[in-house]
């Protein structure tokens, strides 16, 4: 048997006792840390969004919907915006909704968003004066914003799938419109709802915090 050998029972105990070192200690520090802002930003999201996920049949009367933007492609939308598009259309369709805001990336670069999901609406039989579209709604926060800051809305029905709705709740809360959500129909692949709530958990979720912070 040699020094420090498996066999050794001193050296071993001595490698099992030994210190972490600084390394292994930032490591752990920084995930209490992250771990911490995960649990703050989820508590905080279902916290303001409680009670506010409602049903179709549960829009008030009236109502405007924001329809948030997502990926197209060749001017068609992709699953995720067909899904609140179709939402938006059976909501609009009970005779609930009196408006919709699409709300989107409207760059040459991101296929013009806003546009796709006007085109969208209109095949579907929504008419051009129901709709209003917003071409600088780059991100959840800058939607919500917006909603009140340049179309005026105080309340409205936010309609995105059910990974993004909390958030989108929370956001246009602290944004300064009451809002509801309903969540959006979405034939889409499962690993890309599963990427999509591991989104929202671990980025998605702190960012939305830190916008309401700052």
């Amino acid at each position: 048997m040699f020094p420090g050998s498996l066999t050794d029972g001193r050296g071993y105990r001595e490698r099992v006792n030994r210190p972490a070192g600084p390394i292994a200690k930032t490591a752990i520090a920084a995930a209490i840390v992250i771990e911490l802002i995960i649990t703050v930003s989820l508590t905080w999201i279902s916290v303001v969004s409680s009670g506010r996920v409602i049903r179709p049949d549960d829009v008030p009367p009236g109502s405007t919907l924001l329809v948030l933007g997502s990926l197209v492609s060749d001017g068609r939308p992709g699953d995720y915006v067909r899904g609140r598009l179709d939402t938006a259309v059976d909501v609009f369709r009970s005779g609930r909704a009196a408006h919709i805001i699409d709300s989107g990336n409207g760059s040459a670069d991101a296929g013009d968003e806003p546009a796709v999901m006007r085109s969208y609406l209109l095949a579907r039989g929504v008419p051009g004066d129901r709709i209003v579209d917003d071409g600088l709604g780059m991100d959840t926060a800058a939607s919500c914003r917006r909603a009140r800051e340049v179309f005026g809305a105080t309340t409205l029905v936010v309609v995105t799938q059910d990974f993004h709705l909390r958030r989108a709740i929370a956001l246009c809360r602290d944004a300064g419109v009451d809002a509801r959500g309903v969540p959006a129909h979405c034939s889409c692949p499962v690993t890309g709802q599963i990427r999509n709530h591991l989104r929202e958990t671990v980025f998605a979720g702190p960012r939305a915090l830190w916008t309401m912070m700052w």
